[in-house]
């Protein structure tokens, strides 16, 4: 799904909290992109009143609430933006434009939503907005540290499985390792994946030997969000190009070039 119409706010801070080391939960009041957006899409976010760093962060939306006009996004801090909103306080405020991008088909009856790491942020989105229609989630990180995922997810699927490369919590290896074992009942219809690209390409592997298609989002540094500056272009089955941010980030699997 795709919404052509882009928003600027400048989105007033209503929370700024840390879920775990380095990573935070960030929600804002945001009218219009809060009532436009859909799941698999992203903002691109910008320090409000300054210039350092020069461009915007993209962030996919964790989550919208049109008549609360919140948007909730879920960042880790690696670099020198997300430092700065690492220390932005409730009152304070960002600049946001959006949604942007084409985001996911959540037409499927029942889906299988699977992700590593922060790539579950788009899907707690999906999740959300699935309901009523009963949706599984297949979390995966490599410790039990990592899996704040649990309480956000609470409420918001029928049932959550967890891995952990460690076996800290849940089943003891990868997403992609336990994903055939729950395909093997054959109740799903269709798969979302978001995470690591190595995991998405296993996952949309098993899936469609399952008989299964997946929609995969893909995550690319981007650098305007619009698809001109070609930051984020990828590789196509068709022999062409795409742009992650303008054309996705939500593809089908088989759309995708994997090599």
């Amino acid at each position: 799904m795709k919404n052509s119409t882009k928003y600027i706010e400048q989105a007033l801070i209503l929370e700024n909290r840390s879920l775990a080391t380095g990573v935070y939960q960030l929600v804002v009041k945001s009218p219009q992109i809060s009532a436009a957006c859909s799941p698999g899409q992203f903002v691109m976010v910008k320090v409000a009143d300054s210039s350092d760093p020069l461009l915007r962060r993209p962030l996919s939306i964790a989550g919208a609430d049109p008549d609360q006009a919140s948007l909730t996004l879920i960042y880790r801090v690696v670099g020198k933006g997300t430092e700065r909103m690492e220390q932005l306080q409730p009152g304070s405020f960002v600049n946001v434009m959006g949604p942007l991008g084409r985001g996911f088909d959540l037409s499927p009856q029942r889906l299988l939503l699977v992700g590593g790491g922060m790539g579950l942020a788009p899907l707690l989105f999906a999740a959300e907005r699935c309901c009523p229609q009963p949706v599984e989630v297949l979390a995966g990180g490599r410790t039990e540290k990592e899996m704040f995922w649990n309480e956000l997810f609470q409420n918001r699927c029928e049932q959550l499985h967890i891995t952990t490369d460690d076996g800290s919590l849940g089943f003891c290896g990868t997403c992609a390792d336990l994903l055939p074992q729950m395909l093997a009942g054959a109740r799903f219809d269709g798969v979302l994946t978001c995470g690591p690209r190595p995991m998405m390409k296993r996952v949309a592997a098993i899936a469609a030997q399952a008989g299964l298609r997946t929609q995969v989002s893909l995550e690319e540094h981007m650098a305007c969000g619009l698809g001109v500056c070609l930051t984020c272009t990828c590789s196509a089955t068709d022999g062409g190009t795409r742009q992650v941010c303008k054309d996705g980030p939500v593809f089908w699997a088989e759309e995708v070039d994997w090599s």
